[in-house]
Parts: structure tokens; sequence; C-alpha cells
């Protein structure tokens, strides 16, 4: 093994594509750049990766493990709609850490460039098991890509600027979430069958 392999390793090399993203977003994000960046040379990068679509699905590999990892405790709370909320909440925080390699999990990239597609399973799954338990299986998907479709498109139009009426866009974003998460209690209350009483006639 050369030196300039044993000094790095998969993950240090995929961590300072991630630096080089946030720094100035895909573009920045080169062989060359992340070899100057972990101290080696540029073709000693190939040694770990094939070229730089490879580079960039492993960083987006990266970023959606690092997705996942911070929803599946969520999953916990016995209470579903407050998991939900809470899962909405730590989308959104990811995204406001971690901009670029946000739009990068979101970005039809090419088939080379794309993180392996049981990641992105893997980081849907704790919305998923959440929307569940609170809509029941027959529905847990459309509820879990409402949610997803909400909560993605508030962050983007966040990150890039695009809200610019004032008002208080924290509140705006849990007063969306508290929407969807009520009506999403309550459908799903509405398909549940009714508990006659005793005392009460079944309907003729």
């Amino acid at each position: 093994m050369s030196p300039a392999r044993a000094r790095t390793s998969h993950d240090q090399i995929v961590a300072a594509g991630r630096e080089l993203l946030e720094a100035g977003g895909l573009d920045a994000v080169s062989m060359l750049a992340v070899a100057e960046r972990v101290g080696v040379r540029a073709p000693s990068l190939y040694k770990r990766f094939a070229d730089r679509g490879a580079l960039i699905a492993a960083i987006g590999a990266a970023a959606l493990e690092d997705l996942g990892r911070r929803l599946l405790p969520l999953t916990q709370d016995p209470d579903p709609a407050a998991g939900l909320r809470g899962i909405a909440a730590a989308f959104r925080a990811f995204a406001h850490r971690n901009p670029h390699a946000y739009e990068l999990l979101f970005m039809n990239l090419p088939p080379g460039s794309r993180p392996p597609a049981e990641l992105n399973a893997l980081a849907s799954a704790p919305l998923l098991q959440v929307a569940q338990r609170l809509v029941g299986s027959e529905r847990a998907l459309e509820a879990a890509r409402l949610v997803t479709a909400f909560a993605h498109g508030f962050v983007s139009m966040e990150i890039t600027g695009a809200f610019r009426l004032g008002g208080d866009v924290d509140e705006a974003y849990r007063y969306g979430v508290d929407v969807l998460v009520d009506a999403l209690t309550a459908a799903r209350a509405d398909r549940l069958p009714r508990t006659i009483e005793p005392n009460e006639a079944p309907p003729p």
C-alpha cells in the first residue's frame, strides 16, 4: 500500500468532499480539489473512486445516512403525531446545516453519480414508519409523500430566499406541519369504524 493510500480513508475523502460541497456547491467538488483537501495527489483518489461520479455518489450516500440517523430516533415517540412533527423539524434542521448536501439529495443526477437506491429507502423509512402509525398502512406512502412535498417545497424556498413578505418563517413552517398532521389525523379518524356503545342500537 502506498503512503498516500495509507494516509487517506474512504470516510476522510468523503468528508473532504462534503466540506467542499458545502463551501462552494457541487461545482467545487473535483477530484483535484478533494485530493488537495486531504493532502494527496489527485491520481491517488482513483484507487478508491473510479471517477468523480463515484465520489459524488459516495457523498450523497453519506448525506442520506446522516439524515436517516437523525430521523430514526424520532420514530420512538409513542405519539405518532408528535413523531411526525419531530421528523419534519429534523428534516428542516438537516437542510439548514447542510444546504448543498440537501440540494444534492434531490438532484436528478446521472446514474453513476447517484447513491445506492437502498439508502433512499433507509432514509425514508422513519417517515414511512410514523406515517403508517398515524394513518394506517394503506395510506402511509401517500401521507409520507404529502409531508415530504410540503417540507421540501418550503425548505427549498427558504434556502433560496424566496420568502420575501416578512413574518416568522419558523412559525410558518410549524403551522404548515401542524395543519398537515391535524388533517392526516382527522382523515384517519374518519375512516375508522365507529364503535357502537352497548346501549346503542345498531343502524338499520
